[in-house]
């Protein structure tokens, strides 16, 4: 893995493109665009160099498009070209003309190759898990964004911002994004579980899904069941358990049936009548001895049901790293600052999503090389880190360092960044630093303004 990734970087130095060349080629940007790439011939704002400012900003602290352009005249002038405009127009009006589908194309292809290299002692028992979770976005407060993607009906209008729900499957082994769906955040088939049956379709036959309880209906591990794919979901607190009915497998470890319920309103009566009459699954129970965990007790369902090949501790020991979902997203959220986004129109802010998360899933491919060269699992690898370091060192790629010497600086600094292991820590759910006394807004902004004159 990391001697592919010298081979991209010497390329990507030889072929003179943007420092984001090293880690995302111009061919595989424009294999992604296909035929719509010829709207930008004779641009500057070229499809590669469009995605790649377009990393840049997306990975930067600023975020803003002016700094973006800047750090392309930078590049420029580094290189002996001459500079193009500061004015960030151009470069906004290449980012309205990239097709939406060539973004998840990017997306679901860098998370899938990070994966595709990683070695096999990465997997869990030979098996490819998927962790799958959702989480909130909020936007600018426009009447495009509002139309598509409308505030919550408790906040008065003006008050709020526009929100969407989006549902990723990450790869548990490399930690990259393979798939991600958007929906609204209220209204019918808009929950975490709806919108993840429409990613159903990008699972294969083996896979295993690892999820949390909002995900453990009967109907959903039965779709997954008629694909091939297994499950490890925590079970809904609404069922009742009873560990002396079913067969027994093992201490708090029994196989169970389930009847179908009563077909649900957005299911078709064809699909119904093709799924099973029952389930058989496995329950596990699983007690939590660390002290800070709030919870000490947990039945786990799957429907690997051979306790054999899957023992009841391998079990409960991969389900506490659905927790790596967790994790994951706060670097999308919070390190990456994905938690409010900054386009004022649906169709950018779609495509400001997927950069965020073709950016996250090269940082990741970084962290799986550095794994590999140091002998250590990526999740034992800090992402700010990465993050950090690959933020400081690729303008070095413009000078005259050799590229096994920056190759060899990256890797090694990205796999000190090492996080503690701390089972044990206790961290109570308080705030030490004190908010500001401001007062929440009730009211639109004009009337503030009109009040204020």
């Amino acid at each position: 893995m990391d001697v592919a990734f010298r081979r991209a970087v010497a390329d990507a130095r030889r072929q003179g493109g943007l420092p984001f060349a090293c880690l995302l080629s111009e061919d595989r940007i424009l294999q992604a665009f296909g035929s719509a790439r010829w709207f930008w011939q004779g641009w500057i704002y070229s499809p590669a160099v469009t995605i790649w400012v377009f990393l840049s900003q997306c990975l930067s602290a600023d975020h803003s498009c002016c700094d973006a352009v800047a750090r392309l005249i930078a590049w420029r002038l580094s290189h002996g070209q001459k500079p193009c405009s500061a004015d960030t127009g151009a470069y906004c009006t290449a980012r309205e003309k990239i097709p939406e589908e060539a973004c998840l194309t990017l997306v679901r292809d860098t998370g899938r190759q990070v994966e595709d290299d990683a070695p096999d002692d990465w997997l869990w028992l030979g098996r490819r898990v998927r962790s799958v979770d959702g989480s909130t976005i909020t936007m600018p407060d426009t009447p495009e964004n509002q139309a598509e993607y409308p505030q919550p009906a408790s906040q008065r209008p003006g008050c709020g911002f526009p929100i969407l729900r989006i549902v990723v499957v990450f790869s548990l082994a490399a930690g990259t994004v393979l798939n991600v769906a958007l929906g609204q955040y209220h209204g019918k088939r808009t929950g975490e579980n709806s919108l993840f049956r429409t990613l159903h379709s990008s699972l294969a036959t083996g896979d295993v899904v690892l999820a949390d309880r909002y995900f453990s209906g009967w109907f959903d591990i039965a779709l997954l069941q008629e694909r091939a794919v297994d499950v490890v979901i925590r079970k809904h607190q609404g069922r009742a358990t009873d560990f002396r009915t079913g067969q027994t497998l093992g201490w708090h470890d029994h196989l169970v049936t389930w009847q179908k319920p009563q077909r649900p309103e957005w299911m078709s009566r064809e699909q119904y009548r093709a799924l099973p009459d029952t389930l058989t699954l496995r329950e596990v129970r699983v007690l939590v001895a660390q002290k800070g965990f709030r919870t000490k007790r947990l039945i786990v369902v799957t429907t690997l049901l051979d306790a054999e090949l899957y023992p009841a501790d391998e079990i409960a020991v991969l389900y506490r790293r659905r927790w790596q979902a967790e994790l994951n997203l706060r670097s999308l959220k919070i390190v990456l600052q994905m938690d409010h986004l900054r386009c004022k129109t649906p169709h950018r802010v779609r495509n400001e999503i997927s950069m965020h998360l073709v950016g996250y899933n090269l940082i990741r491919q970084l962290m799986a090389a550095a794994a590999c060269q140091a002998g250590r699992e990526p999740w034992t690898i800090s992402f700010k880190g990465a993050l950090q370091t690959i933020n400081n060192l690729l303008p070095a790629l413009a000078t005259n360092l050799s590229t096994d010497a920056w190759c060899a600086a990256v890797l090694k600094a990205i796999a000190t960044h090492v996080v503690g292991q701390r089972p044990d820590r206790i961290e109570p759910r308080v705030r030490k630093r004190r908010p500001k006394n401001y007062q929440l807004m009730n009211k639109p902004r004009s009337d503030y303004q009109t009040h204020a004159a």
